[in-house]
């Protein structure tokens, strides 16, 4: 108890009397760093994503960036992170993977794959509380081949991740409104995509239903 206490007070020491940098000053760093610094975000990314959420990369990837960089820099990092994943599974084997995958979600996820392939692949990319290790794991369990699964990974997260980049880069307050309107367009695309997928299952339950 007296620890937690001591702890809490160092908190709100260090919140009132330490000066943190602001946005556009961790941007200036980040231009300061130099060309190695977008190599190593790219390599920490791909590596880390394996088996950690994108939305903190991501989010960095548009403050330290910018747009344009940002999003090529978290497109290809997400691409990599997934085939290092996929490749992973493959490797040791389907098998010794699927035996661990005990989540409830992984049904679903297994359901969704088997049903439509890259088009399903695109869909849980654009459904945010689906993690995006777990789906690159059950799709390396799964019979999808490489190629579909990187399309599907490319396609379903371009939407979100563009929404978030350009909001990271919101943050230092220079963002170009027209990005913001591109921002919105993209978050839009990614609800109409899962309206599409939601209405596809349907679809195809109705199909499958003896009845």
């Amino acid at each position: 108890m007296i620890g937690a206490v001591v702890l809490l007070t160092a908190l709100v020491v260090v919140g009132l009397f330490v000066t943190y940098p602001d946005a556009e000053q961790i941007r200036g760093w980040a231009r300061a760093a130099g060309p190695w610094l977008p190599l190593a975000f790219f390599v920490t990314h791909a590596l880390a994503t394996v088996a950690l959420p994108r939305t903190p990369f991501t989010l960095g990837a548009g403050l330290l960036f910018g747009p344009v960089t940002g999003i090529a820099l978290a497109i290809s990092a997400s691409a990599m992170s997934a085939a290092l994943a996929f490749l992973l599974v493959r490797a040791i084997g389907r098998a010794a993977f699927a035996a661990r995958l005990t989540h409830p979600a992984v049904a679903a996820v297994d359901r969704r794959l088997a049903r439509r392939g890259w088009l399903a692949v695109g869909s849980l990319r654009l459904i945010g509380p689906v993690p995006f290790p777990l789906v690159n794991f059950c799709a390396g369990v799964s019979s999808i081949r490489l190629a579909p699964f990187l399309i599907g990974t490319a396609v379903g997260v371009l939407p979100g991740t563009i929404t978030v980049v350009v909001l990271g880069d919101a943050l230092t307050g220079r963002t170009d409104p027209a990005l913001v309107v591109v921002s919105a367009i993209c978050a839009v695309i990614g609800l109409a995509g899962l309206l599409v997928d939601a209405r596809l299952g349907v679809e195809k339950a109705d199909a499958d239903d003896p009845a």
